[in-house]
């Protein structure tokens, strides 16, 4: 039978190549054969068969492993549907590979196109496609606004039942709503910065043959505006990920079997294409090998693009005029070089390293970003439109805020407590947590408290935050009911975290108790409680590994990896730790190591898998790492902060992977850390105002069962503590409750903390959430910390008393002219830049600091100012 050529305006070659790759995914998932592929049996149009291929085509293995054919072929109708009704002409190309996809990023898959849809065409089909954009971004406000929270995203329903998350799930919401009505929609990030910590993402859609960037659920008043425009001109690498062999044209990074990575940098920044040339001892070309171009960011040198070499030994890649670290490594023989980008773009690499450096070897060198520079002029907007654009973003945050004025009240869930018999704050801490899902939390407390008593409670507390906002009665009663049918004997400081909590990794919480102890027999029960190591070689050799997609790696579900039979190291762990708990064995994934244990006598053993893992499973004992202080640094030592100024990677197959203690432990010194016996380097990070990072390596080696002490060096910096200009104290300001005030009421005779906050905006949030992390040392130094609100940034939502976390001197103050930000402020960089504007002002009222725009960690430079002034 023939295929007709005009299906999506694909060749046949394109055709049999989909065909081939959908073959392919077909025997991999040939265990739920029935579930996915089924629906090829209904009567379907050349599309609709054309589209569903596709998708399979390059589907990664985890969704093959948790979702059934029908949520696919509805959302290809829905999507087919949406392209008829809209107006706007999309080429095929461009439909199939940025309007058509069900995934943005690693969020859960819903069917939600079609209500994105039913609240977006009627706001939008009257617009021209540019407008369409922007009236989107003004929804996507109403339904959310920024919060930092932890690495799993959240779906687009999920998040429109929060209300809030993070950039990555603002951009997938924000994508997920354009393509609902038609536009092509991207997701794209700085995997992580150069110039600070941290990283963020944004979106890009399409509009009669242009490509626009908006900030996502941040609208602004026109396009390619957003407060990450000064920042993504310093950047290393923009980039999105395709599900499919796309071929540009943008620059292709690197077209996986399965992906296609593409560079869109040089639309934002100046970049330039750097060539790598890996050689072996011989001086010959070594094909295949891993090229990682690391960054350093959050005190690790962090691969943001991973190149294999081709034939002749190269690997190629556009990026950013700052510095990069370049590490090549095949079969355990591995090379490495500092480069700066401005002045190299041809790198020899030769593999003769197979061991690091001898233990007590150091390194000092430093890592520059990319300078900053000026934007293009544009044309300043009218004050009508400025108006305009003010007032939709008020109406947005009004609408939000009616939506959270539904959430279950601390006076409710008072009441809630009083009658279950619970303590009422801790029945609040869990619905407060829960936002627009605590009506259903509520009502599970009410099910399963009389059944369960406590417990009920207590497997809320014992899930992460963001669980509570997507987790539904039947998953919760699973667990609950499953958990308590395997206690036992069990203490509740081992019940509670290695077998009542749901949660292994970062996966999406599912039930998955009932299954598993229905997936074996009594007979195989009794077998793994006894000996664990029967349930680890059952998977070893029953489940095949897997790796398509290196950002979806540990998101599948247990259930779903078990039906599979296939998935990547991580889901496989994460599915072992989920049986463990369903039949009763104390598990979990290591808190450094991220590897699979079980307990014994109290004591929990590494799971001895042998796919894909490092080390073969070879029994060792683990050494003991602790760290000193540096007693010879003196007080300038920083204090020691784990992913902030240091952190230690173990050698494995000729790269450094960073052990993962909890983001920020800053109380490490002294501490036995468990470790296995390697080669390591402990990096250490002193970043300055620039941005520029002195970086120290300290290689060490730990013996099996060995105690090493380490003493932590990081280089000395100058701070340099210049005169910007002078505080005008007598500047008219309003506090809170409308008390006019001056700054001379507020300063008093000592150093102070300044800044001017957009409330609404990321860049603001972070500022405020760093002064709450801080707020133990800025109590310390006693520093009135003057937080400044203008009216135009001033929006109905905002009230102080909503960040109780903040530094005891910390008062806010409403500025009503706007005229109060220093004259420092008005060069054109700093103005583009953008809220928040912060100033340090010592006792003569000098400023003695400043900064302005999204800069991760100012305020802890401003400590050691005012330590200092």
């Amino acid at each position: 039978m023939s295929t007709p050529t005009s299906v999506f305006s694909l060749s046949q070659e394109t055709l049999a190549f989909i065909e081939q790759k959908f073959l392919a995914k077909q025997q991999l998932a040939k265990s739920r054969e029935q579930q996915l592929f089924h629906v090829f049996e209904y009567e379907l149009t050349a599309e609709e068969s054309w589209a569903l291929k596709l998708l399979f085509a390059y589907m990664p293995a985890n969704d093959l492993a948790d979702y059934n054919g029908e949520l696919f072929l509805n959302h290809i109708r829905t999507m087919l549907q949406i392209r008829r009704e809209m107006p706007w002409h999309v080429p095929d190309h461009l439909f199939l590979h940025f309007v058509l996809p069900y995934r943005v990023n690693t969020e859960n898959i819903e069917e939600h196109r079609h209500i994105l849809h039913e609240q977006l065409a009627e706001r939008t089909s009257k617009l021209s496609m540019t407008e369409a954009i922007l009236e989107t971004n003004y929804w996507c406000h109403e339904m959310a606004t920024y919060i930092g929270s932890d690495l799993r995203t959240i779906s687009p329903l999920t998040m429109i039942r929060n209300a809030r998350g993070r950039c990555g799930e603002e951009s997938t919401l924000a994508v997920a709503a354009l393509r609902s009505i038609g536009i092509p929609a991207r997701q794209v990030y700085t995997p992580r910065w150069a110039h600070c910590d941290d990283n963020h993402a944004w979106v890009e859609a399409w509009a009669d043959g242009e490509w626009y960037f908006i900030g996502a659920c941040e609208p602004e008043a026109r396009h390619n505006q957003g407060w990450f425009g000064p920042p993504a001109r310093r950047a290393m690498l923009i980039n999105t990920r395709i599900f499919a062999n796309y071929q540009g044209p943008e620059d292709i990074t690197l077209a996986d079997e399965w992906f296609t990575e593409i560079n869109i940098l040089e639309n934002y920044a100046s970049t330039r294409t750097i060539t790598v040339y890996v050689k072996d001892a011989f001086g010959l070309p070594v094909q295949a090998a891993e090229v990682q171009f690391q960054l350093y960011n959050m005190a690790e040198f962090f691969p943001m693009a991973i190149i294999p070499t081709n034939v002749q030994g190269e690997a190629s890649f556009k990026t950013g005029l700052g510095d990069l670290m370049i590490r090549a490594s095949k079969g355990g023989n591995w090379g490495e070089v500092r480069v700066s980008v401005t002045t190299s773009d041809c790198i020899e690499l030769v593999l003769n390293h197979q061991n690091q450096p001898a233990a007590g070897t150091m390194a000092d060198f430093d890592m520059v970003p990319p300078p900053a520079c000026e934007g293009e002029m544009i044309e300043e907007l009218s004050e009508i439109r400025i108006q305009r654009h003010n007032e939709r973003l008020e109406e947005g945050i009004a609408v939000r805020a009616k939506y959270e004025a539904t959430f279950v009240t601390e006076e409710a869930a008072g009441k809630l407590g009083a009658t279950l018999g619970l303590p009422a704050d801790r029945v609040w801490t869990v619905l407060q947590k829960a936002r627009g899902n605590s009506a259903e939390i509520a009502t599970f407390l009410e099910a399963a408290t009389s059944v369960y008593g406590e417990w009920a409670l207590r497997l809320l507390e014992c899930s992460n935050d963001k669980d509570l906002i997507d987790t539904f009665i039947p998953t919760l009663t699973d667990h609950v009911a499953g958990a308590l049918a395997v206690r036992g004997e069990l203490t509740e400081e081992v019940f509670v975290p290695y077998i009542l909590r749901p949660r292994v990794h970062f996966e999406m919480i599912t039930p998955y108790r009932t299954f598993f102890r229905q997936a074996f027999t009594s007979e195989e029960v009794t077998l793994f409680r006894q000996d664990p190591t029967k349930l680890v070689r059952f998977i070893d050799e029953g489940w095949d590994i897997w790796t398509d997609l290196p950002n979806l790696k540990g998101k599948g579900t247990a259930v779903g990896t078990f039906e599979l039979r296939v998935g990547d190291r991580s889901s496989i762990d994460i599915m072992f730790v989920s049986i463990c708990r369903s039949l009763g064995i104390p598990a979990r994934l290591h808190p450094i190591e991220s590897k699979p244990q079980f307990m014994v006598d109290n004591i929990f053993v590494d799971a001895k898998f042998t796919k894909d893992v490092v080390g073969g499973g070879k029994e060792l004992v683990n050494g003991t790492l602790i760290l000193i202080r540096d007693q010879g640094a003196g007080t300038d030592q920083p204090t020691a902060s784990y992913y902030e100024n240091f952190t230690i990677a173990r050698l494995e197959n000729g790269f450094y992977k960073t052990l993962c203690f909890p983001h920020g432990a800053n109380d490490l010194h002294d501490t036995p850390l468990e470790v296995e016996q390697g080669a390591y380097r402990l990096t250490t990070g002193v970043r300055l105002k620039d941005g520029t990072v002195l970086v120290k390596f300290t290689y060490f080696h730990i013996a099996e069962g060995e105690e090493k002490k380490l003493v932590m060096k990081y280089r000395q910096s100058t701070l340099e503590i210049p005169v910007y200009g002078k505080m005008e104290r007598l500047e008219q300001l309003t506090s809170w409750t409308g008390v006019e005030q001056t700054f001379t009421d507020l300063l008093g005779r000592q150093g102070a903390y300044v800044a001017w906050l957009e409330p609404e905006r990321e860049p603001s949030k972070h500022l405020l959430r760093e002064l709450s992390e801080l707020k133990h040392e800025f109590d310390a130094l006693g520093a009135p910390i003057i937080l400044v609100v203008g009216d135009k940034q001033w929006t109905a939502s905002f009230h102080p008393e909503d960040y109780p976390d903040l530094p005891a001197n910390t008062v806010f103050v409403r500025d009503s002219t706007y005229n109060l930000l220093p004259e420092i402020f008005a060069s054109s960089q700093a103005s583009e830049a953008g809220f928040p504007y912060l100033i340090i002002v010592d006792r003569e009222d000098q400023i003695r600091y400043m900064s302005s725009g999204y800069k991760i960690a100012a305020s802890k430079e401003a400590i050691q100012i005012l330590t200092r002034v």
